[in-house]
């Protein structure tokens, strides 16, 4: 197929000349690390952006990974559907060039969809151990990890298995919620393993931010922006405060789509009015290509309470958002017009 063929038109078709039959379904179908082909957005075998789907990971930059699990959850269950919702909301992003940033991120990494960590429903209590395992595997190939939740609790194990990798992290935490209320030991809750992880030594409060949150709880010494704040100072103020903050320390990011407020985001387990707008979200996420981070997650998509999946649409954006971050990192050329 010559390079015209593999061009996609403004509407994800084909140019003339081009073969159907050796064409899409490139999660599946596709040898290539780089560049992407045409697909029909509304069909095809899913992965997260189109990319390939394979635990052959020993060249790729990026590895994208579901945690569908949902037992630490304290209100509405069903985040784990979220990885699936996630990555049929990401076929729109997958054809054009990323919108601020005016180029393709897969012409600057490799980016491959791991599929998802297997959990049995049967045994909970193993769920810590399965997914720190499954992390760890795909650590030790030095690549970054990219992780669809599930509820917020599936962080606390990739923490530990980042942690283990590059040592105590700074957090930059996306949320409503501190997650740092007390807890016991085994316990599985999704609003209480930061505290664990304080404790535990793996992630810094003291170079961590938490942004958006809105209820309350003590602080454990993490700076914490509430969402009323991010409203006042806007999301270049956020940015100065992470800056000050983390600094050059390695860091995770987290985000709980629910740091988002409902009317953008319904689709989630433990809602709370007054968050983020969509739009704010990401462009403070877009200001992240400074900051060494490590990993990052987005959770809490619970697809059965959203609307028009206007939830997993953010998710997913703000998943390939970062991705370009990483890719102008990588040396992708961007000037931040538009993020102004």
């Amino acid at each position: 197929m010559s390079d015209a063929d593999e061009s996609p038109s403004g509407g994800g078709g084909l140019v003339a000349g081009a073969d159907p039959e050796n064409i899409g379904d490139q999660a599946f179908r596709s040898d290539q690390w780089h560049g992407r082909l045409p697909e029909m957005t509304y069909g095809g075998a899913l992965s997260f952006l189109r990319r390939r789907y394979t635990r052959d990971i020993a060249d790729a930059d990026i590895v994208v990974s579901g945690i569908p699990f949902d037992m630490a959850t304290s209100n509405r269950p069903g985040a784990r559907l979220g990885p699936r919702a996630i990555r049929a909301a990401s076929t729109g992003l997958a054809e054009l060039d990323a919108y601020p940033f005016g180029f393709d991120p897969f012409d600057y990494l490799a980016v491959a969809d791991y599929g998802d960590c297997f959990i049995d429903y049967g045994h909970p209590t193993d769920a810590v151990e399965r997914i720190e395992s499954h992390a760890a595997q795909i650590l030790a190939n030095d690549a970054q990890m990219v992780t669809f939740g599930g509820d917020h609790f599936v962080t606390y194990p990739l923490l530990r298995a980042h942690a283990a990798k590059h040592g105590p992290l700074a957090l930059i935490h996306f949320d409503a919620h501190p997650d740092t209320w007390p807890d016991d030991e085994g316990r599985l809750d999704h609003g209480s393993m930061f505290l664990r992880a304080l404790r535990e030594g793996i992630i810094d409060p003291s170079v961590s931010v938490q942004i958006g949150i809105r209820t309350h709880n003590d602080d454990c010494g993490f700076t914490v922006l509430g969402a009323p704040w991010v409203h006042r100072n806007g999301p270049a103020a956020v940015l100065e405060v992470v800056r000050e903050q983390v600094g050059d320390h390695r860091a995770y990011v987290t985000f709980d789509i629910d740091c988002i407020d409902p009317a953008f985001a319904p689709g989630t387990g433990t809602p709370v009015a007054g968050g983020l707008s969509t739009a704010q979200a990401l462009e403070i996420v877009r200001g992240l290509a400074p900051f060494d981070i490590v990993g990052m997650d987005v959770v809490e998509v619970a697809p059965a309470y959203d609307v028009s999946e206007i939830t997993a649409l953010a998710a997913a954006t703000i998943a390939h958002d970062f991705i370009c971050t990483q890719a102008v990192r990588a040396g992708a050329p961007f000037d931040p017009v538009g993020l102004t």
